[in-house]
């Protein structure tokens, strides 16, 4: 087995978390962060689980079991002897969600039939519907559900029963009397069938194949029983030890034997053949097993031996989970604080879906409620980004864990080297303005729960400056311009009609145009530069030239008047010429 961990109590539901967050800012436009510590990740979709309640409201509990179709949590429990105000022994019946107690059932009968308080030390099988088979010392098996005044019960004959199981058919149950293992009817203790072994402590149905395996920790061995003739089939042999047995299950699914010796699990499978030994931390021992069909996972509790003179002893227990198919650990061990064995042993019990566990300490007098979590797994990273100065600007980002995981947005500036908290944004939704000393920020989403920390993929953000520069021009004197929007700038041309009047501007590209043959060219506005075209001249210019169209209006005006001036004074000059 690895290290057991510790874990963090906390309260868990089973939820997907999706998050559209927009980062804030301040007046100025630009997020405001605050210096953040650096939590470690786990590996996302990590599973453990957490101790969420405690329930000291049954007695001395002693065994566990959840209805199938009730859901209730039967206990069965012995009197705790610092309640001396009230007995506490019996059939209890608990609220799964909150431990609160529904009912007890103390009374059941003795060997002649007289009702009187009896404990119960272990549940045999659920009733249809509701309520449980169990048993109570020394020879009594009883029927009861939540609510009834007292138990139905018979004794079987012979010696005290040192275990007991559901049967292999209907009405019965199986018994242990030392070694010697009987089939025997529910609602009058009647004896069908027995066999004797050698040796004998507990055992196990194999329902599914047809099969009970019987354990014998003096000779270190386990017998198979074939459940139509009653009589040894195989004998297994068990490895060497100090001769201490913990518990004899048989998982449904696979029909492997799990055998608790000493501080170790013993697999075989269902023919007998060992696949597998389970070790425990320390001095740990394990004390009960249940499987659960649907994840097809087998829950572990182990003890400490409780002698804290013994090198690795330390009083904690421990709960492993794992995959029966491997037998290898599928979530973090948790911490049983204060379970050992010295005064009894643990039971467990796993809800379908092995979403909830309890487990039952009868040296605390309590039972633990344990809830599976999930560290955060990140399903969707912010995209980068680019924005002008003074845009919104909006990141997303998802994960799903249970618990619901907690979000805060982090930012870089010295490119992913070292991370701040952006401050406030740790809602669903934010806001801020982007701002040019944003330009190169990387920002992330941070998701944690009691489990872990998972951090999304940097988004890189990039700012530019917008352009607005713009230009003017008119009909008949100069070009009309257009705003280059950074791109570049325009030009125009025009051309004198044959009354004398300016053409109209035509539009040019690429900061500048040369003008055609004409008496008035238009004016182009761009990124620093414009071409002008004045009587049909070809023109570079810039500066404020190019950034106005007032300027080459009043140029283009006095073409005009230049050209006119001329043409007059060929007029007059003509005639003394022919003179």
């Amino acid at each position: 087995m690895t290290p057991r961990h510790p874990l963090i109590p906390g309260r868990a539901g089973a939820v997907s978390a999706a998050l559209a967050l927009v980062l804030a800012s301040a007046a100025t436009g630009s997020p405001v962060s605050a210096a953040g510590g650096e939590a470690a990740e786990v590996p996302q979709g990590t599973v453990a689980y957490r101790s969420v309640a405690q329930f000291t409201t049954a007695g001395k509990p002693r065994d566990l079991m959840l209805h199938p179709e009730s859901k209730k949590l039967y206990v069965a429990s012995d009197d705790r002897p610092e309640t001396v105000d009230v007995n506490e022994s019996g059939l209890n019946v608990l609220d799964p969600a909150d431990g609160k107690l529904r009912s007890t059932v103390g009374q059941a009968p003795g060997p002649t039939g007289t009702l009187g308080r009896r404990a119960v030390r272990q549940l045999i099988a659920p009733l249809p519907g509701d309520g449980a088979v169990f048993f109570y010392p020394l020879r009594g098996i009883g029927t009861a559900k939540d609510g009834d005044a007292a138990a139905a019960g018979a004794w079987v004959p012979g010696a005290a029963v040192t275990h007991a199981a559901a049967g292999l058919t209907a009405g019965t149950v199986l018994v242990a009397q030392g070694s010697v293992l009987s089939e025997v009817d529910i609602a009058t203790a009647a004896v069908k069938r027995t066999v004797t072994l050698e040796g004998g402590d507990g055992f196990a149905v194999d329902a599914a194949r047809g099969a009970v395996w019987f354990t014998d920790i003096g000779n270190r061995r386990m017998y198979r029983i074939d459940a139509a003739t009653f009589k040894v089939t195989a004998t297994v042999e068990l490895p060497a030890g100090e001769g201490f047995g913990g518990f004899t299950e048989v998982d449904p699914g696979t029909g492997a034997v799990w055998v608790g010796l000493d501080s170790s699990v013993v697999v075989h499978d269902a023919t007998g053949k060992r696949l597998d030994t389970l070790r425990g931390a320390g001095t740990d021992m394990p004390r009960a097993v249940s499987f659960d069909a649907t994840t097809h996972e087998a829950y572990v509790v182990w003890q400490d031996a409780g002698d804290t003179s013994q090198p690795g002893s330390d009083n904690d227990g421990a709960l492993t989970v794992h995959r029966t198919r491997d037998l290898q650990e599928v979530v973090r061990p948790v911490v049983l604080p204060g379970a050992h064995a010295q005064l009894g042993s643990a039971a467990v019990a796993v809800e379908p879906g092995g979403v909830t566990v309890f487990v039952s300490d009868p040296v605390a007098a309590r039972i633990t409620r344990l809830e599976r979590a999930t560290s955060p797994r990140v399903t969707r990273s912010p995209a980068d980004r680019a924005a002008t100065a003074g845009a919104r600007v909006s990141l997303t980002a998802e994960a799903e864990g249970t618990p619901r995981p907690a979000v805060a947005w982090q930012v870089s500036t010295d490119e992913g080297k070292t991370w701040r908290a952006v401050e406030g944004a740790t809602s669903p939704t934010c806001t801020f303005t982007a701002a040019l000393s944003d330009h190169g920020h990387r920002y992330r989403a941070e998701f944690s729960n009691d489990i872990g920390v998972a951090r999304t993929a940097p988004a890189a953000l990039t700012v530019t400056i917008a352009d607005s520069t713009t230009g003017g021009g008119g009909d008949g004197g100069a070009g009309s311009g257009t705003a280059g929007g950074g791109t570049g700038s325009t030009g125009g041309s025009g051309q004198a009609d044959s009354t004398g009047q300016a053409g109209s501007a035509a539009q040019g590209s690429d900061g500048g145009s040369s003008g055609t043959p004409g008496n008035v060219g238009g004016v182009g506005v761009g990124d620093g530069s414009a071409g002008a075209t004045v009587g049909g001249g070809t023109h570079t210019a810039g500066g404020a030239l190019a950034s106005t169209g007032v300027a080459v209006a009043s140029l283009a005006g006095s073409a005009v008047v230049l050209t006119a001036a001329g043409w007059v004074l060929m007029r007059r000059a003509r005639p003394r010429t022919e003179r």
